[in-house]
């Protein structure tokens, strides 16, 4: 069997381990394994590469964001966001639901975390869905939707580990999936919208009043200031040139302590160590697992997989449509089998050089590459963070399934499509900001 062959079986044995549970570390870690015995590379020519590739500050930036984003979860931050998000459109008929979707994309920007997305907000908004009529099923949906927004709405892990796997700029990555996020929030808002608008389970449920008074908007306003303020200075920090990304991580990590402790009283000093401790065994896991894709791309490359797929790809057509018809087919599945970050690690070296070889520019590709793993994450039949959004919602998978095809059909694709053919959607900011070309 030829080492190209044996590289396929063992893609392929590491998708089926992902889809059986297996810990994302230890499976790649086991097939990378397999790999080095059967192909006979030695140690010595393989984990200096590694590391050296590992051995990058840009990486301090995920174990950082992990650190805001659980302090963000445990420290009731959700709680203020929502509450500001509330008081302007919270008090129509379906306006509990844009509120839903808006809060989730303001608390994706300050944790870049889907899942910590989901577990802070939808912990407080699925009591407040399921109160104002909403069914179970399009709670679930809702919230395992709009979470994703984490992938799109910068600063995000996901765009970290892209910057870091394909040697593209990371404030351009950031820059490149605004608007892709802006376009699917808006149309999640619309389509929850036409989800619910003629039930009777709505249309009897009286909305929740608010207090509109100028105090009463003010003090709310007020309240949610420091927590809105975290993206604000992240991203204008980097952007005005005052700190690189990660000191810009850092100041997330050291921003929200005080914020989570002090001013929303979320959590206890205390609680910070085991906080950290949890922080900890997640930038563990990834740690790892970066480790193992990092000898894995050394093996790609060395073994010249990369051209080998670009070389059939181009055999089977020179069809730009198609060929990024093939890769966004590609994206979504590995989206629905594993999670963001190890598809992005496992993808890159094998799709980017194919995008590249049609002229797709590196950037445009980030967005392409977010819209589609923010849709895969969702794709029944595995859709992980749709069986989370179930959970969080206390609803059975299955009533979840036909509201979440109408988030991807009339949400999701058209938000790929516009991606896709239009590259001005997310070159336009970054050449504006860092003059990309486009």
């Amino acid at each position: 069997m030829s080492a190209a062959s044996v590289i396929i079986v063992a893609v392929i044995l590491l998708v089926l381990l992902l889809v059986v549970g297996v810990p994302i570390p230890f499976a790649f870690s086991g097939v990378t394994i397999v790999l080095v015995l059967v192909l006979g590379y030695s140690p010595d020519f393989l984990i200096p590469a590694s590391y050296n590739k590992i051995n990058s500050l840009v990486l301090l930036c995920i174990p950082l964001f992990m650190i805001a984003g659980t302090i963000i979860r445990e420290g009731k931050i959700g709680d203020a966001l929502i509450g500001f998000v509330q008081q302007f459109v919270g008090r129509f008929k379906t306006g509990l639901g844009a509120v839903t979707v808006i809060t989730c994309a303001i608390f994706g920007a300050i944790s870049g975390s889907s899942a910590a997305t989901l577990s802070s907000v939808g912990s407080i908004m699925a009591p407040k869905l399921r109160d104002r009529g909403y069914p179970r099923g399009v709670i679930a949906a809702l919230l395992a939707s709009s979470s994703v927004l984490g992938l799109l709405i910068p600063p995000s892990a996901a765009q970290i580990l892209y910057a870091w796997s394909s040697g593209t700029s990371m404030l351009a990555c950031f820059l490149a999936t605004i608007v892709p996020g802006i376009i699917v929030a808006i149309l999640f808002c619309i389509v929850q919208h036409f989800q619910v608008r003629s039930l009777k389970s709505i249309e009897d449920a009286t909305p929740e009043k608010m207090d509109m008074n100028f105090g009463a908007v003010m003090k709310r306003t007020g309240h949610a200031i420091p927590a809105l303020l975290m993206p604000v200075i992240v991203l204008g920090g980097i952007y005005g040139g005052y700190l690189t990304t990660m000191e810009a991580a850092a100041v997330a990590a050291v921003y929200c302590v005080p914020v989570a402790i002090l001013f929303y009283r979320g959590m206890k000093f205390k609680d910070l160590w085991r906080t950290l401790v949890e922080a900890g065994y997640s930038c563990g896991a990834v740690a790892m697992m970066l480790m193992s894709c990092g000898i894995l791309s050394r093996i790609f490359t060395t073994e010249r997989i990369p051209d080998l797929l670009v070389s059939v790809t181009m055999s089977l057509t020179t069809n730009k449509a198609l060929i990024m018809l093939m890769i966004n087919i590609v994206m979504v599945i590995l989206g629905m089998l594993m999670d963001d970050g190890s598809a992005i690690v496992l993808s890159t070296p094998l799709l980017l050089p194919i995008a590249l070889s049609i002229g797709v520019n590196p950037v445009h590709y980030a967005a392409i590459m977010g819209v589609n793993l923010g849709m895969g994450l969702v794709t029944p039949p595995c859709a992980p963070m749709l069986f989370l959004g179930a959970q969080v919602a206390k609803s059975p998978a299955s009533e979840a399934f036909k509201p979440t095809m109408q988030y991807i059909l009339f949400a999701w694709l058209p938000t790929l499509i516009l991606t896709t053919c239009i590259p001005e959607l997310s070159l336009w900011i970054p050449h504006l900001v860092l003059g990309i070309p486009m």
